[in-house]
Order: structure tokens, then C-alpha cells, then sequence
């Protein structure tokens, strides 16, 4: 039962930071997404320049220990996310650009979704 609710745990990770990357494009089509997508935008930038660890990595890491699993070290980004984009360790410089990453996109979408807004009135 543990390693299912870790694994769930990390699908809704996924999700959140699936949520946060692209996010705005949901709010292209449901501009009250914004309510959820904007909070959600900050503190992914917010864990990322200040280095933090999101509260689910050390969730998903105490039911893998109580299935009988190994926890890992680090933080979800370390651990599923960067091996797939840079072959070498989280650093706070790439937490940083991460972060700009997150802000560059969303500011686009964004700026999109303003100015579409102003050309209706």
C-alpha cells in the first residue's frame, strides 16, 4: 500500500511541475485557472532560486521507507528531472535558470493572454 501511495505521490509531482511548466496554457482557454496557476508559478520559482525541497519529495521518500524501498537523496528535480535533462548534478546556478525557464514561459503565455485580453475591449 506504501509504494502505491509513493508512486502517487510522484505522478502528483509530475503533474504540479507539468502544471507549472505549461500551465498557462490552460488559462489561455480558462483565464480563472490563473487563481491556481499564478500561486503555483511562484512557488515553483520560489523552491527553485532559494533551493528548497518541495514538501512531497520528503512525503514520497518516507512511504517508499515504510514500503521496505529506498529513499533517494536529494530533490525531485535531482532525482527524475535532471537526469533526463542535464547529465550532471543539480547546481544552484541551474536551479536559477530552471526558474527563469518557468518565468520566461509563463511571461510569454501570459503576455499572450493581457494582450488578447485588451484587444476584446
Amino acid at each position: 500500500m506504501y509504494q502505491i501511495l509513493a508512486d502517487s505521490v510522484l505522478v502528483l509531482h509530475f503533474l504540479f511541475i507539468a502544471f507549472v511548466l505549461g500551465g498557462g496554457l490552460l488559462v489561455l482557454r480558462r483565464p480563472r485557472l490563473a487563481w491556481l496557476h499564478l500561486p503555483a508559478v511562484a512557488w515553483g520559482i520560489v523552491v527553485e532560486i532559494m533551493g528548497w525541497v518541495c514538501p512531497l519529495t520528503p512525503l514520497e521518500n518516507h512511504l517508499r521507507a515504510l514500503a521496505g524501498a529506498n529513499a533517494y537523496s536529494g530533490d525531485f528535480v535531482e532525482r527524475y528531472c535532471l537526469p533526463v535533462m542535464y547529465p550532471a548534478g543539480l547546481t544552484p546556478q541551474i536551479q536559477v535558470l530552471l526558474a527563469g525557464v518557468v518565468l520566461a514561459l509563463n511571461g510569454v503565455i501570459y503576455a499572450a493572454l493581457i494582450r488578447a485580453h485588451w484587444r476584446r475591449r
